[in-house]
């Protein structure tokens, strides 16, 4: 674990008991809607399909996790024709798996492709790009492919999450090759998220949460 996912850490307990004393004050359970503050949970409110999966990706295997999402989908369509609308799809980007969350600007910058030794899922060679964002000119998507990026899927009505903690990660990586503190490289890595993705305090918040709101749990990756 890096020191700034632990300083983090520290950061987070010591919230969390704030919260703890608040409860014993108030029993009241709380709902998304009511308990969101700093945190986007808005979310919750989208998961409306009758077929509901929460798709948990901690690793970045070349970006399948985020493919199996849309394929689920697509088969759900195919085999027993249901509509996208009765399909709800969660994708919990979390641990390693954050960086998938980044856009292309982060990967270039940070050599995130060779340090991970990122494949393109199409043609299997070894590619610096992001492989799971929207792709133009010669890296795009063949067209029966072509909603399979995270862009795309949001689109179409899918959720993804990403783990704050893992972003610490991320933050880290900028604080050492930008020279900054860590606190103004978490501000700079947020900017970087790719539109529309949700931060959560973590991916196990946001796993658990998805299926107390009747999400079946899918380990993608």
């Amino acid at each position: 674990m890096s020191s700034g996912r632990r300083e983090f850490l520290s950061h987070l307990t010591l919230g969390a008991l704030g919260v703890a004393a608040l409860d014993a004050l108030d029993p009241t359970p709380l709902h998304p809607q009511q308990a969101a503050g700093f945190w986007d949970l808005s979310w919750v409110g989208k998961l409306t399909g009758k077929y509901k999966a929460v798709f948990d990706i901690p690793l970045i295997e070349d970006g399948y996790g985020v493919w199996r999402s849309i394929i689920w989908r697509k088969q759900y369509a195919q085999v027993f024709g249901v509509p996208e609308s009765e399909m709800s799809a969660v994708i919990n980007l979390r641990h390693d798996a954050i960086a998938l969350a980044l856009n292309q600007e982060y990967w270039s910058r940070y050599g995130i492709g060779n340090e991970w030794r990122i494949h393109d899922p199409l043609t299997r060679e070894r590619t610096s790009r992001n492989p799971v964002i929207e792709r133009t000119g010669a890296h795009a998507l063949p067209g029966e492919y072509a909603d399979f990026s995270l862009e795309a899927q949001m689109e179409s009505g899918a959720v993804v999450l990403a783990c704050a903690l893992a972003l610490r990660d991320c933050a880290t990586i900028l604080s050492r090759e930008e020279g900054v503190d860590v606190e103004e490289a978490d501000k700079r890595v947020r900017q970087m998220l790719v539109p529309g993705v949700i931060l959560q305090p973590s991916g196990i918040f946001s796993a658990v949460l998805a299926q107390d709101n009747g999400c079946r749990f899918i380990r993608a990756s």
